[in-house]
């Protein structure tokens, strides 16, 4: 979850919110990845997962960070809720999912090397305070209860209108873990066309990277849990954008939609101020019933936009949402599926002819059944092992003509990022799979067992 924006000025025009996405726009040459991934936080004897307060805890883990390691911190009502370092921040997820959004990097070389450094820090100070993470799309085993809220005012508003909506909401807060990748755009054009393949193309990053079988310490008859419950949690925010596959569709188009969901909050002097339900348009026109005769400025429309939650998100970059969390070699291997496809213009011509025969309701019902089945799943005769498996050879030909290379020159390319996901074409299994065949074989349905096998 996003920290408070700052440093944006009054809106004094409408034009302002889609100038302000058009901002985002950057040549190809300064074009950058920032990989955020997301991991469960559990103390090692009793497997419970970390409170924010105590020896062994989420607040310990990101004071030891600092003090170890030089991270900045950042507070919120006195309280130490991230941290920041050379572009990069450490953030709390609402149930303590501890979270990396990498700096924007050049290439996947570095944000490996970013990612593996990330670990080892968490890794050294976890070790320290008998303290364990491990990357799953959901909590296996812990209930909604067991779960411990974060100290951040986003948070309590949230999750009290979650039970507005939908009916799983508070799982989404807290018991999911993502990885994504957040890319560039060179111009409104640009930005159409790897959204629309980025929301086609979402089903297939959720097949590939399912891993989140199990809840309530159970099977819980999904491969990927997680994507199951965007899909059945805040109609107005979440989903696959249809209007963006509509001619004309643009900044305006995607202002408008983000306009139609209703607010969480305003935040003011370090406060999150209950807005939830009321209507950014409103604000626009000085009438929001939580700030009446108060107009909102850029920061607000920045903070705004991070509160929509579609399988993919644009704001000056563009968000790939659609992956569960996992173990620590697949997540360089999201960001790689992407690059290769969306960073070469060749490779993103390739993926969109590959999809853009398809109608809403195609796109919809590979979603669905990706979340159940994973490669196994298939819609309207499109099988999703099939899909992947040209997916993957569009990406790792675009990594190829990147030609950016590694290690000194020693590795000539990227491609080696795709390893994982080339096997789970091959063989069609996924995490999700390897999980299910251990649960019920030897490790005899004693769910238990996963923390020693899949930690970090």
């Amino acid at each position: 979850m996003s920290i408070p924006q700052q440093g944006g000025g009054p809106i004094e025009r409408f034009e302002q919110l889609a100038e302000f996405l058009a901002a985002g726009e950057k040549p190809r040459e300064e074009w950058r990845i920032g990989t955020e991934h997301e991991k469960f936080g559990y103390c090692a004897d009793h497997q419970l997962p970390l409170p924010y307060d105590g020896p062994r805890s989420i607040r310990a883990m990101l004071e030891g960070l600092r003090d170890r390691f030089g991270w900045e911190p950042i507070h919120e009502q006195d309280k130490l809720i991230g941290l920041q370092l050379n572009g990069a921040n450490i953030s709390l997820e609402p149930g303590g999912q501890l979270e990396l959004s990498g700096a924007p990097l050049e290439t996947i070389h570095q944000t490996c090397d970013e990612v593996n450094e990330h670990l080892r820090e968490v890794q050294t100070v976890a070790d320290e305070i008998g303290v364990r993470f491990i990357g799953l799309g959901t909590a296996p085993i812990w209930s909604q209860e067991q779960m411990p809220m974060m100290p951040k005012g986003r948070y309590r508003l949230m999750t009290d209108y979650m039970d507005r909506v939908g009916d799983l909401g508070k799982q989404m807060m807290y018991r999911t873990c993502t990885v994504q990748v957040n890319l560039d755009f060179a111009s409104e054009a640009d930005m159409v066309q790897k959204m629309r393949v980025a929301l086609s193309l979402q089903p297939v990053a959720t097949a590939l990277f399912a891993n989140s079988p199990f809840l309530d310490g159970r099977p819980n008859g999904m491969k990927s849990w997680r994507s199951h419950i965007w899909q059945h949690l805040d109609d107005a925010r979440t989903g696959m954008l249809p209007f963006m596959f509509d001619a004309g569709a643009g900044y305006e188009a995607y202002v408008d939609y983000v306009l139609d969901v209703p607010m969480y909050f305003v935040y003011r002097d370090g406060k999150y101020i209950n807005a939830l339900g009321q209507s950014f348009r409103d604000f626009l026109k000085g009438e929001l019933p939580a700030l009446p005769g108060e107009k909102p400025t850029l920061s607000d429309w920045a903070d705004h936009l991070t509160t929509v939650f579609p399988e993919a998100r644009s704001k000056k970059y563009i968000e790939m949402r659609g992956a569960d969390g996992g173990p620590w070699r697949r997540l360089c291997a999201l960001p790689a599926l992407w690059v290769g496809l969306c960073y070469d213009q060749s490779a993103l011509d390739a993926a969109w002819d590959l999809v853009k025969g398809w109608d809403h309701e195609t796109r919809e019902g590979l979603r669905r059944a990706a979340a159940v089945d994973a490669l196994q799943g298939e819609f309207n005769g499109i099988k999703l092992h099939d899909l992947a498996r040209e997916t993957v050879a569009i990406a790792k030909s675009g990594l190829k003509a990147r030609g950016r290379p590694g290690a000194n020159g020693l590795i000539p390319d990227e491609t080696h990022f795709l390893n994982a996901l080339e096997e789970s074409v091959e063989t069609g299994r996924v995490p999700a799979d390897e999980l299910l065949e251990k649960y019920n074989g030897e490790w005899n349905g004693d769910l238990s067992k996963i923390y020693a096998e899949y930690s970090y």
